[in-house]
């Protein structure tokens, strides 16, 4: 049983026939007598009688009834306490985003945010994760996106997980969907600096396989790494935010990176010590709400959960 079954209920109880509830609720008639229907399944008793003019409840549907009608109150109260808790939220608030998931969350949770928390002024740092992460611990963050291995979430809300591609410019590209990570051997490759998330994500994934990359540019620029590759001067390595744009105006090419795949977490940090202010944490719930709404409409080429 849950909320939902119980306006259903408490809608038709109200109303005295399903065919009235259901022209209220907005629902089909049969789905509501099947609602009702489980119910009675569900505790064993008849919670309606069904009478020529109309239905009433049973002794047990009138405990039923009173039952749901102060659960139904007071999670309406509950659901108010927490609007106006939300609408209370004001101050600045700085979030970190690494450079390449920018490209397609920030125009959004900046949207979102003027919508749903105008009190808040969002302030975005873009940058590289490791960089991303000392500025958090330094206090200079109130929440960061951060890229960790994929079930290294350490307790943080994990927004979703990313897949690498293989990139190149179109002239320097075969015609197919996944490349396996064997291929990569030998390709004269664009990378981030060594500590970058990235390239640590694909370097413990070759040296399992006993070689080494050739890497032969480190830049700790994406621009820079998205030219050179449309200029057909190297590949890349990276997740579809990053060349996402280049990729829909036919400037790269990109095939996942399978047997094996290289997949990371993207998560979402807070500051110890301001996680407490109201603006903060609704600015992490808003980010979360955002992230699957990018990943559902395919706006985020990702996997997105359900995770607190």
């Amino acid at each position: 049983m849950d909320l939902r079954q119980l306006r259903y209920f408490v809608g038709v109880v109200e109303a005295g026939s399903f065919t009235k509830a259901a022209g209220r609720l907005h629902i089909a008639q049969s789905a509501l007598s099947l609602h009702v229907r489980r119910m009675e399944e569900a505790f064993g008793v008849s919670l309606l009688l069904r009478e020529q003019t109309g239905v009433r409840p049973t002794d047990a549907g009138a405990k039923l009834l009173e039952h749901a009608q102060i659960i139904l109150r007071q999670f309406a109260l509950a659901e108010r306490d927490l609007q106006s808790h939300k609408h209370s939220a004001e101050g600045v608030v700085t979030i970190g985003i690494p450079s390449g998931l920018a490209r397609v969350l920030v125009s959004e949770l900046l949207a979102a945010t003027r919508a749903q928390l105008p009190r808040v002024s969002l302030q975005i740092v873009e940058g590289m994760t490791g960089n991303l992460e000392e500025w958090l611990t330094a206090g200079r963050l109130d929440l960061a996106v951060l890229y960790r291995d994929v079930g290294q979430a350490g307790g943080h809300l994990e927004l979703a997980q990313e897949d690498f591609h293989l990139i190149a410019s179109p002239q320097m590209a075969p015609a197919q969907e996944t490349v396996a990570l064997s291929d990569l051997r030998g390709l004269p490759l664009v990378l981030p600096m060594g500590n970058n998330n990235a390239r640590r994500s694909v370097s413990r994934q070759i040296e399992r396989l006993g070689w080494e990359l050739e890497v032969k540019f480190e830049v700790d620029s994406l621009t820079s790494i998205i030219k050179m590759v449309t200029e057909a001067k190297a590949y890349s390595v990276l997740t579809p935010p990053a060349f996402l744009n280049e990729l829909r105006l036919g400037l790269v090419w990109a095939a996942r990176v399978v047997e094996p795949e290289i997949s990371r977490s993207v998560i979402l940090a807070i500051n110890p010590r301001g996680g407490r202010k109201i603006a903060v944490n609704a600015i992490k719930d808003l980010l979360g709400n955002v992230a699957r709404q990018l990943v559902g409409s395919g706006d985020w080429p990702a996997r997105v959960f359900d995770s607190p």
